[in-house]
């Protein structure tokens, strides 16, 4: 087999390729406090079986050592009708910006996730200035339904956290019929559904351990230093 060489490449600037770095992948120091998980949820009813699955998560990640933040979506307006310095806007970029790790959970509605968790999402753009919200945190997805397991919102989920650049652990937990599964005061009862919410806590925390402190590297792309190196020419 021949090696190819950057003379085969016309269309590639080899001095902005960057081969693997393997120092980079093993950072030399470490951040030491805990994961910080940043919980988003999608319903606004006083019962919100979406609310309750993200605090029962919550609470796993703090027995796991994590530090958490649970953003309330009461009160965030609709996508564009005010702008970005309103106080609930501000908030949520915030804790974007603060985590290093998030939850989605979204209640399954006509076959997708609520307009409640979408614009949460569409609140936050890929990047603000030269920071980046969401890119190279780490993702975990949930969905409740009211009847039968789908996979229809937590598929939705997938796809968005792929968009926003973030990594999404394979793990994933879909609570069917939600109203059984919790009591009366809003906890989640001992099934395999509670199990599979532990699983997905356990290696959210793992993977926001393992990538965090070489999140930067590993979302560095040669599009972007392309575009860095030929802005002055756009000038």
């Amino acid at each position: 087999m021949t090696i190819g060489t950057a003379a085969d490449l016309p269309a590639l600037q080899a001095d902005l390729l960057a081969p693997t770095d393997l120092d980079r992948l093993e950072p030399g120091v470490r951040a030491s406090h805990p994961p910080r998980i940043l919980l988003l949820y999608g319903s606004l009813r006083v019962r919100s079986y979406s609310r309750l699955l993200t605090l029962e998560a919550e609470r796993i990640l703090q027995l796991l050592g994590a530090e958490t933040r649970v953003f309330d979506p009461i009160d965030l307006p609709m996508t564009d009708i005010v702008p970005a310095d309103h106080p609930k806007v501000v908030e949520l970029r915030a804790l974007s910006l603060w985590s290093e790790g998030q939850v989605w959970c979204s209640p399954e509605r006509h076959g997708a996730i609520t307009s409640v968790f979408k614009n949460q999402i569409d609140w936050i753009p890929l990047e603000i200035g030269s920071k980046r919200p969401t890119q190279g945190r780490t993702l975990a997805v949930m969905q409740v339904s009211g009847g039968s397991q789908s996979f229809n919102a937590v598929n939705t989920l997938r796809l968005l956290g792929r968009w926003m650049r973030m990594f999404t652990i394979p793990n994933q937990s879909s609570v069917p019929r939600a109203y059984e599964q919790f009591d009366e005061a809003g906890r989640m009862k001992p099934s395999a559904n509670y199990d599979r919410v532990v699983d997905v806590m356990e290696e959210l925390v793992r993977f926001t351990w393992l990538l965090r402190d070489r999140a930067d590297y590993l979302v560095d792309r040669y599009s972007e230093r392309k575009a860095v190196f030929e802005l002055p020419d756009k000038l």
